[in-house]
This record gives C-alpha cells, sequence and structure tokens, in this order.
C-alpha cells in the first residue's frame, strides 16, 4: 500500500532506542528524544525487538511490527495533541509541604 506524503512534512531518516528512551533523527536535522515510558509496548519489549522497525510513509512514521507499534512524526513533536500524557503537579520541597500541612485547619471532633 502506498502511502502520500505532503512535501512539507517532517519526515525521521533514523531511529534509536535505549532502555529508556527513543530518539529520531529528522530530515530538517532536528532530534527528537522521548521516553520510552510513553510507549509501553516499546518499553517492554526487548533490545532486539526494538531494533527491528520500518518506517510507515517513507518517514511519516515508525513502526515495529513483532510489537505492533506504531509511532507517528507528528506525535513526537506534539505529544500533547496525540498521547494521553499524565500531568504531575511539580514537586514541591518539604519545608513548603510542612509549610501547607501546618496551615490546615483542624476540625472538631464531637
Amino acid at each position: 500500500m502506498t502511502t502520500l506524503v505532503d512535501k512539507s512534512e517532517t519526515l525521521a531518516v533514523e531511529v534509536a532506542c535505549s532502555d529508556d528512551a527513543i530518539t529520531v533523527v529528522l530530515d530538517d536535522g532536528r532530534i527528537v528524544s522521548v521516553p520510552l515510558v510513553w510507549f509501553p509496548r516499546l518499553l517492554n519489549a526487548t533490545a532486539k525487538q526494538r531494533k527491528e522497525w520500518e518506517f510507515i510513509g517513507g518517514g511519516i512514521g515508525i513502526h515495529w511490527e513483532a510489537i505492533d507499534e506504531d509511532i507517528s512524526v507528528a506525535s513526537l513533536l506534539r505529544p500533547e495533541k496525540f498521547m494521553r500524557l499524565a500531568q504531575h503537579d511539580p514537586p514541591t520541597s518539604p519545608r513548603k509541604r510542612a509549610a501547607t500541612h501546618r496551615r490546615q485547619p483542624k476540625v472538631a471532633r464531637g
């Protein structure tokens, strides 16, 4: 099956996976690296499975046959539009947590 690629679309030209990140080199020279925790199938795959990838549509995405995973370049560049990433509150210092805890009103028990 042939996939048409918009000439203005950024394409992947190289892919590498470590034990904790996927790194993609783009045709415009940018290098994007994201944590594997964003992609549980890749995170749980063997090193051999992570190395066995192929491009989708000439580089608009990457496919791993053995683990049935597809990742688009667009999702790497704009993850907020494509993935449900966990929203975490920024960590607070122990001092700030203690001050917040002290300010909590006491509830009378009856």
